[in-house]
C-alpha cells in the first residue's frame, strides 16, 4: 500500500473513532438528562404531615381536617392532620421549625402563634424567622357578649356602664394570651375601660360561667356562642372584626364605636424556613383553590368562618402586622404566661 493510501485510511479510522465518541458522548449526556428527569418527582410525591398545636373539636382542627381532605384528593397523596397539643400551640410549632424544608412537614398556624412570640420568652424557635408563609386558610370574628343580667345593649353603653362600675365586670377566656383574652385586652387598652380576667383551662368551660351568671363578659369565638345567642341566653353587643359577620349581620362591630379596632382568629399554613418556593406556590394554588370550593365555602358559613385566600407574601404581612399589635398589647398589660 502506498503511502498516500495509508495516510487516507488513518484519516479515515480517526474520523470513524470522532464519530464514534461523539455518539457515545451524547448518548451518556442524553441518559443522565433522563436520569436527572426520574429524581425530579413532582411535589408531593408521598404523605404530607399537616400538625396543629390544638386538640381536636375546634374551628381549626375541624377546617383543617376539611382542607387536608381536599389536598388528599388534589394532590392524590395523603395530607396527614396531626394534633399536637401542649404549651399553647408552641410544641407543634417547634417540631415543625426543625423539619426539613422540603414541603412534606407543615403548621396549621393560629392567630396564636403570633401572640405567643411575645407571651412567651425563652421559645427555642422564632416564629417570624423559622418559617415561611404558605397560605391562609380562614379567619373567625369574635363577639363581644354579655349575661344577661348585665343592663346594657350597645358598646356605648358597655363602656358607660364599666367605667362607672369600675372593678365589677369580669370577663372569661380560655386561657392566658387566647384570643379571648388578648380581644378583651385590646378594648381596654383603646377605651379606658377596666375588667378582671378571669382565665379558664378552655374556652368550654369559661363559656359555662358566662351563661351562668358567674361571670358577665367574654369575646367569644361567634361559633362557638352563637347558639346560645339565637337562643337568648346571650347578649351580643358587637363583632370584633373589621367587617360585620354574615351568620350575625344585624350586629355591628365594635370598631363602629372604637376606631381602629380589629380583633379576629385566623388560621393558616406554613413551612420551615428554606421551602423551595415553586413547593409554596404549588401549595397556596391548591389551598386558594379549596377556598374558592363552594362546598367548602358552605361548610366555612356553617362554622362562622371566612375564607382567608392570600398569596404568601400577603399571608406573611399579615403574620408580621398581627405580631407587631399583639406585642404592643401584651407589653403595655405587662401580660405574662404561666
Amino acid at each position: 500500500m502506498s503511502n498516500g493510501s495509508t495516510t487516507a485510511a488513518h484519516r479515515l479510522t480517526l474520523l470513524s473513532r470522532r464519530r464514534v465518541l461523539k455518539f457515545v458522548s451524547g448518548a451518556g449526556t442524553l441518559a443522565a438528562s433522563l436520569g436527572a428527569a426520574r429524581g425530579q418527582t413532582p411535589y408531593p410525591s408521598r404523605p404530607v404531615h399537616v400538625l396543629l398545636g390544638f386538640a381536636a373539636g375546634g374551628s381549626s382542627d375541624v377546617i383543617g381536617r376539611l382542607m387536608s381532605q381536599w389536598l388528599s384528593e388534589k394532590f392524590s397523596q395523603p395530607f396527614v392532620f396531626e394534633n399536637r397539643t401542649g404549651a399553647a400551640s408552641n410544641i407543634a410549632a417547634e417540631l415543625v421549625a426543625k423539619e426539613a424544608p422540603d414541603g412534606y412537614s407543615l403548621l396549621w398556624c393560629t392567630s396564636a402563634n403570633a401572640i405567643n412570640v411575645t407571651l412567651y420568652q425563652n421559645l427555642n424557635f422564632n416564629f417570624v424567622r423559622d418559617f415561611a408563609p404558605v397560605a391562609g386558610t380562614f379567619r373567625v370574628p369574635n363577639v363581644l357578649e354579655v349575661h344577661p343580667s348585665v343592663p346594657v345593649n350597645t358598646v356605648p353603653e358597655f363602656i358607660a356602664y364599666a367605667k362607672a362600675n369600675p372593678g365589677k365586670l369580669n370577663f372569661a377566656s380560655g386561657g392566658i394570651g387566647a384570643t379571648q383574652h388578648m380581644a378583651a385586652e385590646l378594648f381596654m387598652f383603646m377605651t379606658g375601660v377596666e375588667m378582671r380576667h378571669v382565665p379558664y383551662r378552655g374556652s368550654a368551660p369559661a363559656l359555662i360561667d358566662v351563661l351562668s351568671g358567674q361571670v358577665q363578659v367574654m369575646f367569644d369565638l361567634v361559633p362557638s356562642s352563637i347558639g346560645y345567642i339565637r337562643a337568648g341566653k346571650l347578649r351580643p353587643l358587637a363583632v370584633t372584626t373589621a367587617t360585620r359577620s354574615e351568620v350575625l349581620p344585624d350586629l355591628p362591630t365594635i370598631g363602629d364605636f372604637v376606631p381602629g379596632y380589629e380583633a379576629s382568629t385566623w388560621n393558616g399554613v406554613i413551612a420551615p424556613k428554606g421551602t423551595p418556593a415553586e413547593t409554596i406556590d404549588k401549595l397556596n394554588a391548591g389551598i386558594n383553590a379549596g377556598l374558592a370550593d363552594t362546598t367548602i365555602k358552605a361548610r366555612f358559613a356553617d362554622l362562622g368562618a371566612v375564607p382567608l385566600a392570600m398569596s404568601p407574601p400577603d399571608f406573611g404581612k399579615l403574620i408580621a402586622d398581627e405580631t407587631e399589635k399583639w406585642a404592643k398589647v401584651i407589653k403595655s398589660a405587662g401580660i405574662h404566661a404561666d
